[in-house]
C-alpha cells in the first residue's frame, strides 16, 4: 500500500482500540524531515485504562510493552512493530497525564525523567511538545504554543544543570585522570545545554536525535575527539566545552 493508505490503515486500527480517543503521527514524518529509511511514529491517546493486549490482538508482528513498560512516567510504554513491511513505533499517551503536564508547562513547571537512549533524560513537557508538533490523524487534541513561563524556567534550569555537570567533572573527574567520566559528563552536559538553548528560543523538544544540531552544539564533537587522559588535558576539555556552551546561548 502507498503511504496514505498505510497511514489510514494504522490510524483506523489504533483509533478502534478500547479507550483510545485520538491518534497522531509524530517524529520526522510529521515534520517532513524523514529519510527513506525513517520509521513511522504513532501516538495513541487514551482515557482511563488502556489494555496493551488489545494492540497485540491486531496481529502486527513485533514487541508490545505493558503500560509503564518503558520506565513509567510521561513516556509510559508502547510498541515496536512491523506493519506492511514498515518499521512502526506506537507510543502510549495517557490523556489525563498529558493534560496535567500541559497545565504544569503553562505554569512554568516541569520535571526530568530518565528514559532509555536519552543521555539527558526527558523533560515532562515532552508530551506537550508532541501535541504542538504531531499531526493528528484521528480524534481531536489541543495544539499548544510554547508557554512564556516555561521558556524562562526551563532554560534556566537546564543551563544550570549543564553547568553543574561540567563543574563536577572538572573538580573531581579531571584531576584523577577520569577519561571516561569526563567524556561522559561533557556529552551529557551538551544535551542539557541544548535543552536550555531550545527552551530559551521557545522551541519544543521531543527527542535527542538532532538536539545538538538544533542548538548549534555539534562542535562538542571536536572537544571530545581531542580528549586525552592527562588531567590537564581533561580539565582543558571541560573548560572548552563550557565556553562552547555559553557561546550558543541566546542573549
Amino acid at each position: 500500500m502507498d503511504d496514505q493508505a498505510f497511514l489510514d490503515h494504522v490510524a483506523d486500527e489504533l483509533a478502534a482500540l478500547p479507550a483510545v480517543l485520538a491518534v497522531a503521527l509524530g517524529g520526522s514524518r510529521a515534520l517532513g524531515t524523514q529519510r527513506a529509511d525513517s520509521d513511522w511514529d504513532f501516538a495513541l491517546y487514551y482515557r482511563g485504562e488502556f489494555d496493551p493486549e488489545a494492540l497485540r490482538a491486531v496481529g502486527w508482528p513485533g514487541e508490545v510493552s505493558e503500560v509503564g513498560g518503558w520506565g513509567g512516567g510521561v513516556f509510559n510504554g508502547g510498541a515496536w512493530l512491523t506493519v506492511d513491511g514498515r518499521r512502526t513505533d506506537v507510543h502510549y499517551r495517557d490523556l489525563d497525564v498529558v493534560e496535567a503536564e500541559l497545565a504544569e508547562a503553562e505554569a512554568g513547571r516541569f520535571h526530568r525523567e530518565p528514559l532509555m537512549f536519552h543521555l539527558a533524560g526527558i523533560p515532562s513537557y515532552l508530551v506537550v511538545g508532541e501535541l504542538a508538533r504531531n499531526n493528528v490523524l484521528r480524534g481531536r487534541l489541543p495544539r499548544p504554543s510554547y508557554p512564556p513561563a516555561l521558556r524562562v524556567e526551563a532554560s534556566a534550569r537546564w543551563r544550570e544543570t549543564a553547568r553543574m555537570t561540567l563543574s563536577y567533572a572538572g573538580t573531581y573527574n579531571a584531576p584523577r585522570g577520569g577519561h571516561t567520566e569526563v567524556a561522559g559528563a561533557i556529552a551529557v552536559a551538551a544535551m542539557q545545554q541544548a535543552h536550555a538553548v531550545l527552551a530559551a528560543r521557545g522551541e519544543w523538544v521531543t527527542n535527542e536525535k538532532t538536539l545538538l544540531e538544533q542548538a548549534g552544539l555539534r562542535g562538542v564533537d571536536d572537544v571530545l575527539a581531542s580528549l586525552s587522559p592527562e588531567p590537564d588535558a581533561l580539565l582543558r576539555a571541560v573548560e572548552e566545552a563550557g565556553a562552547l556552551f555559553e557561546s550558543v546561548f541566546p542573549g
